[in-house]
């Protein structure tokens, strides 16, 4: 498949790496010569200086050719822009614009056809939605949602007063209450694909596949408190936190933001007339006290610096907040990063890439394409969603005679109403869903992929 990537930034480098991994045809278009040389040295790609939504700029990346264009600048007005020219050019040709500003949203989704655009993706209002998610069971560092939010797949930490610490994962259902199944681990910056006899320590992170009814029960189990969020406290006063605190006003919940710069604050004061907003430098401890860090229940720490947002973070878990979540615009030091208390860590451009990997996955293989893709464990695995047809094979065989590639495991049927948890003797028919786990030796296009 050719592919055209227009802006070689973070989210660019990013679709970058991992379309290169699945042997895409890649032409990448940025106005930087040293940056496009520093992509060149580490991917097998082709690279074009200019404007990318210039005429002559796309005809020299041969857009003629190309299957789909991805705009990623860091202006929403270029990628757009590009997005029309492409498609001018093109007529066949797919196209995909990040489009970050709040004031588009309601044109980009009614004038889409006149955009010509295949798929907008929004990395902050995804980022804010993550984090909604979250808040609504403060136990879970990470949920990722399947089958229309019936089935999810929630990462939890093992900790010095964990009920399942020093137990082995065939003990785990007993002590849960609830059938769920552990389809990965991450130790020491290494994910792990464990057998039932897998013990658990303290420190590791745990992704456990269960239906979305029993997620109240396994936190209950496990001992750890679910108090509903009344005060949250948000660092930053970016894209992330206007999305974020529109999104909570309307739950309810009270929301402070500490932003540094005074013009922003008054634009957020007139956008958000429910939230208590606050000028002032969150790296000044006096500051995070003066409005009460010890008393809120969640601190969420969203500014441009992912220094700034590890310190808040540290700082937080220091006066005993339940709950925090940091974003960091990089996960490569993720290992280093693992031992910190840094609670939830969301990254935004890795949310942003995984949908439109999906999208391609989705124009390479039309028939049997992956309903939805999530990347897991820090990227070191993708959980995948798919539907079982007439295509598929060995519909109605026990699991335990299925030869899987090394690395992929079926985590859950869904059959109707019915949320399996498989075992050997499970089966899955014509019409099910599948959740499936593999790691990143593997590249799953459709549900036939996991065979060997």
């Amino acid at each position: 498949m050719k592919i055209i990537i227009a802006g070689d930034g973070k989210v660019g480098e990013t679709l970058t790496r991992q379309l290169s991994a699945e042997n895409c045809d890649l032409t990448i278009i940025d106005s930087n010569q040293r940056v496009l040389e520093s992509s060149i040295e580490r991917y097998d790609v082709i690279a074009v200086q200019g404007n990318c939504a210039a005429m002559d700029v796309l005809k020299q990346a041969n857009i003629q050719e190309a299957d789909l264009l991805i705009a990623v600048t860091n202006a929403d007005e270029v990628n757009l822009l590009c997005c029309m020219t492409a498609h001018g050019l093109n007529p066949s040709i797919h196209t995909i614009a990040r489009i970050r500003s709040p004031e588009y949203a309601e044109q980009i989704y009614s004038m889409r056809d006149l955009f010509a655009l295949s798929l907008a993706v929004n990395p902050e209002r995804q980022a804010a939605t993550e984090i909604e998610r979250l808040l609504r069971y403060p136990g879970f560092l990470k949920r990722d949602s399947f089958a229309r939010g019936k089935v999810e797949i929630v990462e939890l930490r093992v900790d010095e007063t964990s009920r399942i610490k020093n137990k082995s994962l065939i003990e785990l259902n007993s002590i849960v209450g609830c059938r769920v199944l552990v389809c990965a681990v991450l130790r020491d910056g290494r994910a792990i694909t464990p057998s039932g006899s897998f013990i658990l320590r303290e420190n590791d992170r745990i992704f456990v596949t269960a239906p979305s009814n029993n997620l109240e029960i396994l936190l209950k189990s496990l001992g750890i408190l679910t108090k509903k969020v009344s005060r949250v406290l948000i660092v930053g006063g970016g894209r992330i936190s206007y999305y974020l605190a529109n999104q909570l006003e309307k739950s309810g919940i009270s929301v402070s933001i500490i932003e540094k710069d005074r013009d922003r604050c008054v634009e957020l004061a007139n956008l958000l007339p429910s939230a208590c907003i606050i000028n002032g430098d969150a790296s000044d401890q006096n500051v995070l006290n003066s409005e009460g860090i010890e008393s809120c229940d969640t601190m969420i720490s969203l500014t441009g610096l992912d220094e700034l947002n590890i310190l808040a973070s540290l700082y937080a878990d220091h006066h005993g907040v339940k709950q925090i979540i940091t974003k960091l615009g990089r996960l490569e030091n993720s290992t280093m990063l693992d031992a910190l208390p840094l609670g939830s860590v969301i990254c935004p451009r890795e949310l942003c890439c995984s949908n439109i990997v999906r999208y391609v996955r989705a124009m390479r293989n039309q028939t049997g394409a992956a309903l939805s893709v999530h990347s897991i464990a820090d990227g070191h695995a993708e959980a995948m969603e798919f539907r079982a047809d007439s295509a598929t094979k060995h519909c109605g065989e026990p699991l335990k005679t299925l030869k899987l590639r090394r690395g992929v495991l079926i985590a859950c049927i869904i059959h109707g109403r019915d949320f399996i948890i498989p075992n050997g003797e499970s089966s899955f028919s014509v019409g099910d869903t599948l959740i499936i786990v593999t790691d990143n030796d593997n590249i799953i296009y459709q549900l036939n992929d996991i065979f060997e």
